[in-house]
């Protein structure tokens, strides 16, 4: 499953041009899931790769447990989109 998480300040803010959030959040998902972060200014934008058996609701509600954490905690998931497997940009 190819998945694009896409998340923002809980208060709306810009996050600043600083990958710190976004890279906070790729150490955060589990291991064996590939990661691309795809952005880190404005909103964050990772690519997650897990397997083929996840679902995104799957995905998605593992993504809300870890933005639960301080480290995290004033990021939201905005949107966790399916992409297809030959998706490119």
């Amino acid at each position: 499953m190819l998945v694009q998480l896409t998340m923002r300040h809980i208060d709306g803010r810009p996050i600043p041009n600083s990958p710190v959030d976004g890279i906070r959040v790729l150490a955060l998902l589990p291991e064996e899931w590939h990661k691309d972060l795809r952005q880190a200014a404005g909103d964050i934008v990772i690519r997650v790769r897990a397997e083929e058996e996840a679902t995104s609701a799957q995905i998605r509600a593992e993504v809300v447990r870890i933005l639960a954490r301080p480290e995290v905690s004033h990021l939201e998931l905005v949107t966790c989109r399916a992409l297809s497997a030959g998706h490119r940009e």
